[in-house]
């Protein structure tokens, strides 16, 4: 299952999360992880760059490093690192963030939930659980 997150993490993040539109006349946007990223980059490069770090690359990283323990490739006692990584992920918080925007609203505005908001669920709670697992198993003690 964790090898599969390699797979789905890059199509969540490129997948629509949602369409917003400023009346209901008008047509709706498309708005993924990478258009928000791109808005960001444009806006403020530093905060694009920290964003891209904790909401892409950790994430994937710590998925990697999972993948590696599982088929023993990595000495267990590096998960404390994929752990702490885990918890400076921000994919889990800009998802919290999102559904809470959506549930708010913006008003003047509206926001349909497109598939790849579940594809997006779906992978960080899949990573979560995967985590959880990993740390429940035994830990191999080498000598």
């Amino acid at each position: 299952m964790n090898l599969l997150l390699l797979v789905l993490y890059p199509i969540a993040w490129f997948a629509p999360l949602m369409r917003a539109g400023l009346l209901p006349f008008f047509g709706l946007s498309e708005i993924s992880v990478m258009t928000g990223l791109q808005s960001l980059w444009a806006s403020d490069i530093f905060l694009g760059l920290v964003v891209t770090l904790f909401a892409l690359f950790a994430p994937y990283l710590k998925t990697i490093g999972l993948a590696l323990i599982h088929f023993d490739l990595l000495n267990p006692r590096v998960e404390k690192v994929l752990e702490v990584m885990g918890k400076l992920a921000m994919a889990d918080i800009f998802l919290i963030a999102l559904y809470i925007t959506l549930t708010k609203g913006i008003g003047v505005g509206r926001i349909e939930v497109a598939w790849g908001l579940y594809l997006f669920t779906f992978c960080i709670l899949a990573s979560l659980f995967i985590s959880w697992k990993t740390q429940q198993r035994p830990v191999k003690l080498e000598d």
